[in-house]
C-alpha cells in the first residue's frame, strides 16, 4: 500500500508524553534502518533530526554514548541501538512480515545481518574513511576485502529478489544502508563490478517509496516533528 505522511509541529514536551522520541541522522546508515522499521510499522514518533556537532543535550542525557539513534519511550525505556529499535517497533507491528523471512532461518537472517555489522563493516570504516585510521591503512585493500561480502550477497539474490526469498526482510533494510554507503564511496567502481544482482536489489530500495519517504529532508535540526505515517 502507499506510504504517505503527514507531519504536525509540536513540543517535545507535549507529544514526548504520549509518543517515542527519535534522536536521529538523515545520512547515517543505522539511523536509515531505524526510520525504515519504524515507517513499515506505522509507529508515530517525535523526531529530532541532530547536528552532529552539536548533539542535544538531553540526547546525551539519555544515551551517553552520542550516536544515533536513541528511542526514547514514554515509560522511560531507552533504545540505543538501531537493531533493537527495529525489533521494538516490529514486534508490535510487522505488516510487512519483516521478522518471519520468506526463506530460511531467523537464525540465519540474524547471522547474516552480524557478518554485515561486523567484519563488512570494519571494512567499510576503513575504506571510506581510511584518514581517520592513519597514514597505514590501505582503502584499496579494505575495499576489495569488503567486497567478498558484497559477492555472496549477489549470489544470493541470483534467483530471488531479496535475500531470503522474493519478499523483503529484516536483513534487507538491516543491511542495505551499509551497502548503499560502500557503494556510494566510488560510484564507478562499484557500477562497474561484476555484482549485476546486488545492483538491481540496491536501486530497487533505493528507488522504494518507503526509502525516498525516509530521506526526504525534514524540518531544522533538532526541530521537534511529531511524524505521523498514515495508510
Amino acid at each position: 500500500m502507499p506510504v504517505t505522511e503527514d507531519r504536525a509541529i509540536a513540543s517535545p514536551e507535549r507529544a514526548g508524553a504520549q509518543l517515542p522520541v527519535l534522536y536521529s541522522f538523515r545520512r547515517c546508515p543505522y539511523a536509515m534502518r531505524a526510520r525504515l522499521a519504524l515507517t513499515i510499522s506505522r509507529q508515530d514518533c517525535v523526531l529530532h533530526e541532530v547536528v552532529l556537532r552539536d548533539k542535544p543535550p538531553k540526547m546525551l542525557e539519555l544515551s551517553p554514548k552520542g550516536t544515533v539513534p536513541v528511542l526514547h519511550l514514554p515509560d522511560g525505556q531507552v533504545l540505543e541501538q538501531s537493531l533493537d529499535i527495529m525489533r521494538w517497533t516490529l514486534a508490535r507491528h510487522d505488516p510487512e512480515g519483516w521478522l518471519t523471512p520468506e526463506t530460511g532461518s531467523v537464525a540465519e537472517m540474524e547471522a547474516l545481518i552480524a557478518e554485515s555489522d561486523g567484519s563488512f563493516k570494519h571494512h567499510l570504516d576503513r575504506y571510506k574513511y581510511a584518514v581517520r585510521y592513519g597514514p597505514e591503512t590501505d582503502p584499496l585493500y579494505h575495499r576489495s576485502a569488503g567486497a567478498v561480502f558484497l559477492k555472496r550477497l549477489n549470489e544470493r539474490l541470483k534467483d530471488q529478489t531479496n535475500l531470503f526469498g522474493n519478499r523483503s526482510s529484516l536483513a534487507d533494510f538491516a543491511i542495505f544502508p551499509f551497502v548503499r554507503q560502500f557503494a556510494n564511496t566510488d560510484r564507478v567502481w562499484f557500477d562497474a563490478q561484476p555484482l549485476t544482482d546486488l545492483q538491481t536489489w540496491l536501486a530497487g530500495h533505493l528507488n522504494s517509496e518507503l526509502f525516498q519517504l525516509i530521506i526526504r529532508r525534514r524540518e531544522s535540526a533538532n526541530a521537534a516533528v511529531v511524524q505521523r505515517l498514515l495508510d
